[in-house]
């Protein structure tokens, strides 16, 4: 059961511990490692139109089924292993989204190859420092921003696929390039200081 002492984000479910656990110990965590980014991505672009609750039950098939997030290994999928994804049950079995992701692999490779790594390419969005937000209703958090727009731009004419700025902002939240936990939530000070020990 989790510590119903702390403050949350409005939008956890508190009856669900695997739900309470992301929120309390990943979301908002600066991430620089790029399989991480990667599986971000591949998570994420696979939430889209659905609840983020759906895909995270499904996260450990997703993990299988993508060589643990690797995307060199991802980038090689030929037809075979497409329509051996979309008869995965674990998985979201649709066709534009598992094809996407498959296709990003490539595109994600090529980006870390001209900037040193994925991650260095995404933090250059935001100078390099998280944007710390400082909501205080859950109603006011947006889901796109000028950062993300400005990213789904740049994936876009990378030739990305399947990541349109709302998909990216939700992206952002969650590798902690912004920190959108509410300033009431417990982990809003937390997160702040992994980032400056991060940086």
């Amino acid at each position: 059961m989790p510590d119903l002492s702390l403050r949350r984000c409005a939008w956890v479910d508190l009856r669900k511990q695997d739900y309470v656990d992301y929120h309390d110990r990943e979301w908002g965590v600066p991430v620089h490692d790029d399989r991480k980014m990667f599986e971000f991505l591949v998570l994420e672009s696979s939430q889209a139109g659905l609840s983020w609750y759906t895909v995270l039950r499904k996260r450990e098939n997703y993990r299988k089924a993508f060589a643990h997030f690797d995307p060199v290994v991802v980038a090689g999928y030929d037809e075979t292993q497409l329509t051996s994804l979309l008869q995965d049950q674990g998985l979201i079995r649709n066709r534009a989204k598992l094809s996407a992701a498959i296709h990003n692999a490539g595109r994600f490779l090529e980006v870390a190859e001209a900037f040193g790594s994925f991650a260095a390419y995404l933090w250059r969005f935001v100078g390099g420092t998280p944007i710390v937000n400082a909501w205080r209703d859950q109603r006011d958090c947006p889901s796109t921003s000028a950062v993300s727009d400005a990213l789904a731009k740049d994936l876009k004419a990378r030739g990305f696929r399947f990541l349109g700025s709302t998909v990216l902002y939700s992206h952002l939240q969650a590798t902690g390039l912004i920190n959108d936990h509410l300033c009431d939530c417990f982990r809003h000070r937390e997160v702040q200081l992994l980032a400056k020990r991060s940086a």
